[in-house]
């Protein structure tokens, strides 16, 4: 067996913590023999749960964390007092380089912070964005940034589209991304100040395809392939996404229950409606990798199922074979010769 990908994962992270996260862990190793798990938390517990699984013990290790940070806490305190923590202690696996990549469902707050002070970002990177994959009519999209920085400014902006170029191009396959703005209206004199100042950057900048703005309502049609935005309005975004998405399937289902014409016309229609939304269920894409990092940092749905933790742990070989990172620092680096050069 070759040089595996080597992901940490903090099993005591988030809803469904440990079952559904290591799980999705067995099922992960289990589909891609180039991947090792190092399982971060309770080791009796973790154990215990491990009991159930087939699975190569190879491409598992028990790393254990007598703490758990907990959703509610603050952030960046919860990092200083808990570093006998499962999350703590899987970002210090990447950090020390003995791992290429975290997962975890746990705190948002606290992998954000944790992310930054204990992997650390590439030189030259402002502000990691988090990243997410989203469901459209030819595909998917990314949504940069839906968390990390919700007073962002243009040079971010610039620096968001870049990352999230590198990684549809290289990571999803979409040659040349065309890349928008999210503004309220089509028009380049429109939005708000931080628009109309990024706006012109994006358009002079020669390392992105930029298409223009973008309306909320041409994101689901997959206008673009790279979503830029500051957290507060991808976040409004990610979540109204995954909302009316929810909310129509239970429509759909219960209107499919109304009466026994509609019975039997849900017989047979089910199997080509399951397939059409299971292309809008955001699980199949993963968690949204945190960019700009020196290791790769994927933060995953508080209520994750096995399915979007499998997932991704597989996206991450990706993202490693790819070599992101060090696109991302040739990019960063490139840039930050240029603008020496100009001054």
């Amino acid at each position: 067996m070759g040089e595996y990908v080597n992901v940490a994962v903090d099993a005591m992270g988030g809803d469904n913590a440990p079952k559904e996260i290591i799980k999705g862990a067995i099922e992960a190793i289990n589909e891609n023999k180039k991947v090792k798990v190092y399982l971060v938390g309770k080791e009796d517990v973790m154990k215990a749960e491990l009991a159930g699984y087939t699975y190569d013990a190879g491409q598992v290790e028990l790393v254990h964390a007598e703490e758990v940070i907990e959703t509610a806490e603050p952030p960046v305190m919860a990092i200083r007092k808990k570093k006998d923590s499962s999350l703590v202690k899987a970002l210090t696996l990447v950090k020390e380089g003995t791992c290429d990549a975290y997962v975890s469902a746990g705190s948002t707050g606290a992998t954000l912070v944790g992310g930054q002070v204990i992997v650390g970002r590439i030189k030259g990177v402002e502000r990691p964005p988090l990243a997410p994959l989203i469901p459209t009519e030819n595909g998917c999209s990314l949504l940069v940034d839906c968390g990390a920085n919700v007073d962002a400014r243009p040079s971010h902006l610039v620096q968001f589209a870049k990352m999230g170029s590198i990684y549809m191009e290289n990571v999803m396959g979409i040659k040349n991304p065309k890349v928008a703005i999210v503004n309220n209206g089509a028009e380049e004199e429109k939005g708000n100040a931080l628009v109309k100042e990024t706006f012109p950057l994006l358009k002079n900048c020669p390392d992105i395809n930029f298409i223009g703005s973008i309306e909320a309502r041409d994101i689901p049609s997959g206008m673009a392939d790279v979503i830029v935005c500051e957290a507060f309005v991808g976040n409004v975004i990610l979540k109204l996404y995954e909302g009316v998405g929810l909310t129509l399937i239970k429509k759909v289902k219960a209107g499919m229950m109304t009466s026994l014409r509609s019975k039997i016309g849900a017989l047979l229609v089910k199997p080509a409606l399951k397939q059409t939304l299971k292309a809008f269920d955001l699980e199949q894409y993963g968690g949204a990798p945190l960019l700009g990092l020196n290791g790769l940092v994927v933060k995953t749905h508080g209520s994750s199922k096995a399915i979007e933790i499998k997932n991704s742990i597989l996206q991450c070989v990706t993202f490693k074979e790819q070599g992101i990172n060090e696109k991302i620092k040739e990019k960063i680096t490139v840039q930050d010769k240029v603008t020496t050069e100009e001054q």
